[in-house]
């Protein structure tokens, strides 16, 4: 049965065979001539192979010997390329980034984080996609934003933080009744036509959903749309009111206006959720304090939850 060679011992007879001798090769190596005399003699036994020969009061390496150092030339480079690439991973310079987040992340956040991540790690992959419900075991991502209930807790394999509790914002038509107000109370839109900008499974709808029961009434969706921004169109030509996280509103045309709302005020919480296996990377890193700026800037003086 063959035996796999002894990766220092075949260093060693190739810094023989370049110095040109035991004693050169020692010195370069920092060894004893002794031991790296061993050293040849046992991969010699290992190998089978005669690998040096006299040459005057010298030695030199045999064929056989020339033939192993051109191979080991070829494994060291390998070797080489390998342990860049451990390092590239670990320090998250190489490999795939797999985010995903909500919309309105999209739109504000996101462009701008990767854009930072990739001017530090230019060969870095990206898997990123728009996620408005919450994802099955095999779908996750390394880097998840989403919005879920204020006692969120991650599944096995993943760390998960509060960033924030947005609170939501009522949009009207520049010319409606309520128009002309600063802050409303959630049931003064009871009676209006509302325009859904989400699915209603989605938290962000769920929550809306909870504090209009809680203001004492259900509203009735006369639009339902997938997004933010095509539900603020139809605020914006007077169909209808609609009423969606603060985040949402940060790009409005002038034909629509934003009220903030009381009694209650709906609200949900953004968390932040990273597999454990990256978390530490460098890329992940980026990801995170990217995210952690945005919320600062986003919330005023509420600092988010620390990121240990």
């Amino acid at each position: 049965m063959s035996r796999m060679v002894d990766i220092q011992r075949l260093r060693v007879y190739r810094a023989v065979v370049a110095a040109g001798s035991i004693q050169a090769a020692a010195a370069n190596l920092g060894y004893t001539p002794s031991a790296v005399s061993q050293q040849v003699s046992a991969l010699s036994r290992e190998t089978g192979l005669v690998l040096l020969g006299k040459a005057g009061r010298g030695i030199e390496p045999t064929d056989a010997g020339l033939e192993l150092v051109q191979a080991a030339d070829t494994l060291f480079g390998q070797l080489a390329e390998v342990e860049a690439k451990v390092a590239d991973l670990r320090e998250g310079r190489a490999g795939t980034l797999s985010m995903s987040y909500f919309t309105s992340a999209a739109m504000e956040w996101i462009p701008e984080i990767v854009q930072r991540v990739l001017a530090e790690h230019p060969r870095l992959r990206l898997d990123l996609s728009v996620r408005e419900l919450p994802a099955g075991e095999a779908e996750r991502t390394d880097v998840e934003l989403l919005v879920a209930p204020r006692d969120f807790a991650a599944p096995p394999g993943f760390r998960s933080w509060p960033l924030m509790d947005e609170p939501y914002r009522a949009l009207v038509p520049a010319g409606h009744r309520l128009a002309e107000r600063c802050t409303i109370e959630l049931a003064e839109l009871a009676d209006e036509r509302w325009i859904a900008h989400d699915s209603d499974h989605a938290w962000c709808v769920i929550n809306l959903k909870r504090a209009c029961v809680a203001a004492g009434f259900s509203p009735t969706y006369s639009v339902r749309t997938a997004n933010h921004t095509t539900a603020i169109a139809f605020v914006a030509v007077g169909i209808g009111v609609a009423v969606m996280p603060r985040l949402c509103t940060e790009s409005l045309p002038e034909s629509v206006v934003t009220l903030e709302v009381t009694n209650p005020t709906p609200q949900r919480t953004v968390h932040l959720m990273v597999r454990r296996a990256v978390e530490h990377t460098h890329a992940v890193r980026l990801v995170m304090n990217g995210l952690i700026d945005k919320v600062r800037e986003a919330t005023g003086d509420i600092v988010p939850d620390a990121i240990a």
